[in-house]
């Protein structure tokens, strides 16, 4: 599995730029959170491919950094395939088991160096008839460019969230990424729009052979018209003209019968494009400091529990 896009150098100069100091140990990259009260740090560093870590390289730059551990989030490392028992064995002669993950350990996967024919024949039969009923419409989707544009894409975005009542980014960090990915050619915003008001909004990156789908919104104006699936097949499209080979939808439930997950609504619109669904290995911690990490841990459980009965 190629290098995940958080992994990559253009990731590490958007969380330095946006003000989380991000470091790069012979390929591993990793961002310093300070840990309150203390002059030490925790590190965090996701979709990190095991293979590629030089693990006595990145103790020594961890200490050099003051970091009393490194979390690997949610491994780029699909459970059940050749590679993944191999990757175990490494993280646990070597790391702890997290408590905790912070990305989503689901994701889908669209192979899209199939032909169009292929891909609308393996959707879902009502996502393709919702493509076509949006196109004859009259709804139209566009690759934008402005500042104005950005903002509508986050205007949608937020609303989304809100709406949906999930976690959402601040526009100052999405607009850091924005500006940072776009100038290198490796961001692209679609907005489908009809009669000229905005339905929907996807913010995607590319990296290597992978488009990325991070970020999205939708408006309920107009609804019926389906916009979101219409922008969901010009990202496939989109991703092959630019020569990538799969559409990462950057993450899902790891259930998609479970109604229950937070992830389940978006999990199961994603789902009907026609991806493969995948589970990836649980996080690891790579500890450096023993003492101030289970001080740590033991701190951060609190905070968490304390979050989860204010809510």
């Amino acid at each position: 599995m190629d290098q995940h896009v958080m992994q990559s150098p253009l990731w590490a100069r958007f969380k330095s730029e946006y003000g989380t100091p991000a470091v790069i140990s012979e390929g591993t990259l990793y961002t310093k959170h300070k840990i309150p009260f203390t002059s030490y740090y925790f590190a965090y560093c996701p979709r990190v491919d095991p293979f590629k870590i030089k693990f006595d390289s990145l103790e020594k730059s961890l200490k050099e950094n003051s970091c009393v551990a490194v979390h690997f989030d949610v491994p780029n490392i699909i459970e059940g395939t050749k590679e993944a028992e191999k990757a175990k064995k490494i993280f646990e002669e070597r790391c702890v088991l997290s408590g905790r993950n912070e990305f989503a350990r689901g994701n889908l996967l669209l192979d899209i160096t199939k032909s169009d024919d292929e891909l609308l024949e393996n959707m879902y039969k009502k996502h393709r008839y919702n493509i076509n009923y949006a196109e004859r419409k009259g709804v139209v989707v566009e690759e934008v460019q402005s500042d104005s544009d950005f903002d509508i894409f986050y205007s949608l975005y937020k609303k989304t969230a809100e709406r949906q009542a999930y976690y959402f980014r601040v526009k100052g960090y999405l607009s850091k990424l924005w500006d940072i990915f776009h100038n290198e050619g490796k961001a692209h915003i679609l907005i489908a729009k009809y009669d000229n008001t905005p339905l929907a909004a996807w913010l995607l990156l590319v990296h290597g052979d992978v488009i990325y789908y991070p970020y999205g919104g939708s408006s309920e104006e107009y609804k019926n018209l389906h916009g979101s699936c219409l922008i969901g097949w010009e990202t496939i499209k989109l991703g092959k003209k630019l020569g990538c080979k799969s559409l990462d939808m950057w993450g899902a439930a790891e259930d998609l019968n479970d109604k229950s997950d937070p992830y389940h609504g978006f999990s199961v619109f994603k789902s009907k494009f026609g991806p493969r669904h995948a589970t990836y290995l649980n996080s690891y911690d790579f500890v450096v400091n023993n003492a101030l990490y289970k001080m740590f841990i033991r701190a951060n459980d609190f905070r968490w529990k304390l979050l989860k009965f204010l809510k």
